[in-house]
């Protein structure tokens, strides 16, 4: 039985290749297809694939808000990105949302059909090529949050405070705690995120998301 799959990407010709490329041998039949992420949605309304095929870049919404859309609603249908973008920031974001695949569209149409059938059969495919990356960065993060776990409550908002350019007379009027004590604090901070200044104390909180730059 074919596989039934929706496109969403925003150029006609990338999913009119697709379609011709997927139906090709009759394994996988193409059951509908969007230009962006607003109409991916309302076509979900109407048609329910197996598998939806999302870019990343489009217009009014993009594919990660899709995924988060679908994620909310708890819509069941299996969804591997295909997309341009072979930085590992997009797949990390991608994973913690929580996709069924993730492909980029160099690959070929073989590759493309295998993780169609991996994703359907409730597997995980990832780029063969992003793996050993996204492996090494998924373990950078599980250091970090360990690091992260090994500060108190008190550290943790010495920590968000520096990070967001405060000095320490600053801090410590605003915890209520001498100047001294806050010193005693990003001492502290600074063996157990390891880190040696206050430049690299805020980069670990952004990249942890333990402040808002924005």
């Amino acid at each position: 039985m074919s596989a039934k799959v929706v496109i969403v990407d925003d150029h006609s010709m990338v999913r009119e290749g697709l379609k011709q490329l997927l139906e090709l041998n009759g394994d996988v039949e193409v059951i509908g297809e969007a230009c962006d992420g607003v109409e991916c949605l309302m076509l979900l309304e109407k048609v329910l694939p197996q598998v939806l095929l999302l870019d990343i870049n489009m217009p009014k919404m993009n594919g990660l808000e899709v995924l988060e859309k679908l994620k909310e609603e708890n819509i069941n249908v299996k969804v591997i990105i295909l997309t341009v973008h072979n930085e590992i920031e997009f797949l990390l974001k991608a994973v913690e949302i929580g996709i069924d695949g993730y492909l980029l569209k160099e690959s070929d149409s073989s590759e493309l059909k295998k993780a169609i059938s991996h994703v359907v059969r409730g597997e995980t495919y990832i780029q063969p090529s992003m793996i050993p990356l996204l492996n090494s960065r998924m373990l950078e993060r599980d250091i970090e949050k360990e690091k992260i776990n090994l500060l108190t409550r008190r550290e943790l908002e010495v920590l968000k405070l520096l990070s967001v350019g405060l000095y320490n007379k600053e801090i410590g009027k605003k915890l209520d705690i001498s100047e001294r004590t806050v010193k005693n604090h990003i001492s502290s901070i600074f063996k157990k995120i390891d880190v040696t200044d206050r430049t690299q104390a805020a980069v670990f909180s952004i990249r942890n998301k333990l402040i808002n730059i924005f």
